[in-house]
């Protein structure tokens, strides 16, 4: 049987990409050889055109036949290997995505074995927890600040009219003391009369606080 059909190889089995491969440089080679034809039957077609009718562009009419059929003998080859190399290309791409399908599955089964892993150690219950803890702590910490922002002694209804009226006293005092400053004369105030301060060792004569109350 060895005889017949030859023993088995035992080099490495072709592959997808190297059968591309081959097929496309046989079509390569085909190409070659179509140019080849087509620049012949140019050359006889010229020739002919040139030629009147007889023996001599009868023998070239018909070497330019058996060069146009030869010629569609090479495009038929040529258009089926193309195909095949199509779909050789076309059957390696499927191989392609099925590969990245199944490895894009595989990381997401480890993925989902991870997932569980660490969320199985997570308890929600205790997240709750620490989140209300945390609320809680929020709204002591606004009660604080609030408790030490308030104001002592300050009465919180305060009538606007007396605010008013004291204003102008002081507008009324302040004007007083700008006016004594410049050296104006102004009546002296009933409680600077006949009082002495306690903090004034002695009083001042009688004489002198008229001068000065004149």
């Amino acid at each position: 049987m060895n005889r017949l059909f030859g023993s088995k190889s035992a080099g490495p089995k072709p592959t997808l990409n190297s059968a591309i491969s081959n097929t496309d440089t046989h079509v390569e080679s085909l190409d070659v050889k179509l140019a080849k034809l087509n620049a012949e039957l140019s050359t006889y077609q010229s020739r002919m055109s040139k030629m009147r009718d007889g023996p001599g562009k009868t023998a070239l009419r018909s070497k330019a036949l058996k060069i146009l059929q030869r010629r569609k003998l090479l495009e038929s080859q040529r258009d089926n290997l193309q195909q095949q190399s199509w779909n050789m290309e076309q059957a390696s791409m499927m191989t392609d995505n099925l590969k990245n399908v199944m490895t894009t599955v595989d990381v997401m089964k480890d993925t989902n074995k991870t997932l569980r892993k660490q969320y199985g150690k997570v308890d929600i219950d205790k997240i709750e927890r620490m989140q209300d803890e945390m609320q809680d702590l929020m709204e002591m910490g606004n009660e604080i600040q609030e408790s030490l922002g308030r104001s002592y002694d300050v009465p919180e209804d305060v009538d606007e009219a007396e605010l008013d009226a004291e204003l102008e006293a002081l507008g009324e005092e302040a004007e007083f003391e700008s006016f004594a400053g410049a050296g104006g004369e102004r009546e002296m105030p009933g409680f600077m009369v006949d009082e002495v301060p306690q903090f004034v060792d002695e009083p001042p004569e009688a004489g002198k606080v008229k001068e000065a109350a004149g």
